[in-house]
């Protein structure tokens, strides 16, 4: 794409588009191109749905990929390029909705028993402490915990900070973790010590604990989050702190723990049942 290319990140870099962001639209937009062999520029809506129906049919490319791409191209011809973008010629791909896997509180601490490195298990009950994104754990320094106020200082999607939870547990084991490895800037550096942990590596992490633990679930580390939003809804925690917690924009994107739960179903009534029964039938 060569110019188009510089002019396409030069625009992602200044909507503050994360680095993750910027790499898959720019391949995404890599793939277009080399699939027809021409410029973006001189290719149109047609082009855009033969490709999408491609990826869709005759790759089989997983719906993620497909709606990533979908985005990538969008961005490029809208904002890059300042063309109209038609949502009616080019429909975006309805997303199904999956519900996600939620450990419970047992399975949960069984994974933080099995896991006999001090530093991983700090990680990994850091993590379900707060409701935090494996990124953002790697990521966390050691100011950002507040021992005080009993918050963790996030650094989440789209440069959105917030602050979470921190239980009284991970406070103990993060000063006992402290005490041995001394770290300094970053609470979990990787073997480079002015850099944070890999990501990969605390998923590595999870993965050997989760099998160690012998629980079959098709978990990840985010599941951790999933399982700290269910666990303190099922507790009582309003749905507003819980969406504030994990950083959701959206109180929509929160309340998909509801259907998870259950959460006070049992003690909702039908309204048939608030009306007077004055009238029962013989039997």
């Amino acid at each position: 794409m060569g110019r188009l290319h510089d002019q396409m990140k030069m625009d992602l870099e200044l909507k503050n588009y994360s680095d993750r962001t910027k790499g898959c639209y720019l391949a995404c937009m890599r793939s277009f191109a080399l699939y027809f062999g021409r410029s973006p520029k001189e290719m149109g809506d047609e082009q855009i749905r033969e490709y999408l129906y491609y990826l869709m049919k005759d790759k089989k490319a997983s719906q993620s990929v497909i709606n990533q791409t979908y985005s990538a191209l969008k961005f490029f011809y809208e904002t890059t390029l300042e063309r109209q973008w038609n949502s009616l010629k080019i429909p975006r791909a309805k997303t199904r909705k999956r519900l996600p896997v939620v450990l419970s509180k047992q399975e949960v601490q069984s994974i933080f028993s099995v896991t006999s490195n001090l530093k991983h298990r700090a990680i990994l009950m850091t993590i379900y402490s707060g409701g935090l994104r494996v990124s953002e754990a790697a990521h966390l320094k050691v100011a950002d915990v507040d021992s005080t106020r009993m918050t963790i200082h996030v650094r989440g999607k789209g440069d959105k900070d917030r602050y979470t939870l921190l239980g009284k547990r991970t406070l103990e084991i993060l000063r006992v973790y402290w005490k041995v490895y001394r770290p300094d800037e970053w609470l979990f550096p990787g073997t480079i010590l002015a850099e944070p942990i890999n990501v990969s590596s605390i998923q590595k992490t999870f993965k050997k604990s989760l099998h160690k633990a012998g629980i079959k679930k098709a978990a990840s580390v985010h599941t951790l989050r999933h399982s700290f939003a269910t666990h303190l809804l099922q507790g009582g925690t309003d749905l507003y702190y819980i969406q504030r917690f994990l950083g959701h924009s959206a109180a929509s994107t929160t309340s998909i723990y509801l259907h998870i739960t259950g959460k006070d179903l049992g003690k909702i009534k039908s309204p048939i049942d608030l009306i007077a029964d004055d009238d029962k039938p013989d039997l």
